[in-house]
């Protein structure tokens, strides 16, 4: 499968089940409700990380190109391509795919 217009200069061709993601400048700190910064060094409960899809292998079935995904970054294998860091991972891997956003969403409810 052709890897997208974004990820052209990758020298790479996905194979199987395989999904490579860009992970999030954000995922690295985050804040809390009251606008603290957290460093990614903190302590916290086990939590799941948000990524970008940039290559998908052929036999992805529930992923598409440019999909935001949820996975479990202590489950993961990290590869550096051209200078940047990427995420390797398998489709069964993968928690969940954010919906797209609609204008919808953005109406709310009048009463």
């Amino acid at each position: 499968m052709p890897v997208s217009s974004a990820t052209s200069s990758l020298p790479l061709r996905m194979l199987h089940d395989r999904i490579l993601v860009s992970l999030d400048a954000e995922s690295s700190e985050r804040r809390s409700a009251s606008g603290i910064v957290i460093p990614a060094t903190a302590v916290m409960g086990k939590r799941l990380a948000w990524a970008d899809v940039v290559a998908i292998g052929p036999n992805v079935r529930q992923v598409a190109l440019r999909d935001r995904v949820l996975f479990d970054p202590e489950d993961r294998l990290e590869v550096e391509i051209a200078a940047k860091d990427y995420v390797l991972l398998r489709e069964r891997d993968v928690h969940a795919v954010a919906a797209p956003e609609t204008a919808e969403a953005d109406t709310g409810l009048y009463l």
